[in-house]
């Protein structure tokens, strides 16, 4: 089984990360994607990032009833920071039996040189790339284990649906409804 994993933060998950994942299934033979919650991305702040069990608990929501999604937390486990070839290690480790390739937006590529062992990763790996918003085209746009999906290009970030929530303004459509019950009664990004 080849399995799509999908680092993120998630601080919220939105719509356009779920619009993205199912695209990714239809549009390439990945059987499966787990959204992998990061504790702290070593290349963010985490100024304003809700605790980890708080997003792992708001992708569980997000994605209940699509049986091709999961949510992993296998960075909670893992030394911080979090950098992807090790939790692609440790994964091989714990599930031998599937196959895991990355899932990226495109603005990652650019600078995907600067993630610890790169070469590693694009030698063992295929990356499945979607398009994002003012990504610029770099050397690595041509390797042979770059595979670029003509997913819909979506211009939602959760910095947006946080500034929006903090404002009290609607995020209907930005978040499942799930998510949004969640971040309501928790008061999260208020």
């Amino acid at each position: 089984m080849k399995i799509g994993l999908y680092f993120g933060s998630f601080n919220p998950i939105h719509t356009g990360h779920l619009i993205v994942a199912e695209s990714i299934l239809e549009l390439t033979d990945i059987d499966k994607i787990w959204f992998v919650v990061s504790p702290q991305n070593p290349f963010k702040s985490d100024k304003d990032l809700l605790h980890q069990f708080d997003r792992y608990d708001m992708v569980q929501a997000a994605i209940e009833g699509n049986p091709r999604f999961a949510v992993s937390d296998i960075e909670f486990h893992l030394p911080k920071p979090s950098y992807t070839i090790t939790t692609l290690d440790a994964l091989a480790e714990k599930f031998p039996d599937k196959e895991f390739c990355l899932v990226l937006g495109g603005d990652n590529l650019t600078h995907l040189h600067k993630w610890k062992d790169a070469d590693r990763l694009l030698k063992e790996y295929q990356i499945y790339i979607y398009p994002r918003p003012h990504a610029t085209e770099g050397p690595l746009d041509n390797h042979p284990s770059i595979i670029k999906v003509n997913a819909p290009l979506l211009d939602i970030s959760a910095t947006f649906v946080r500034k929006q929530i903090k404002a009290d303004k609607s995020v209907r459509y930005l978040l499942p409804e799930t998510v949004e019950g969640l971040v309501k009664l928790k008061g999260w990004y208020r």
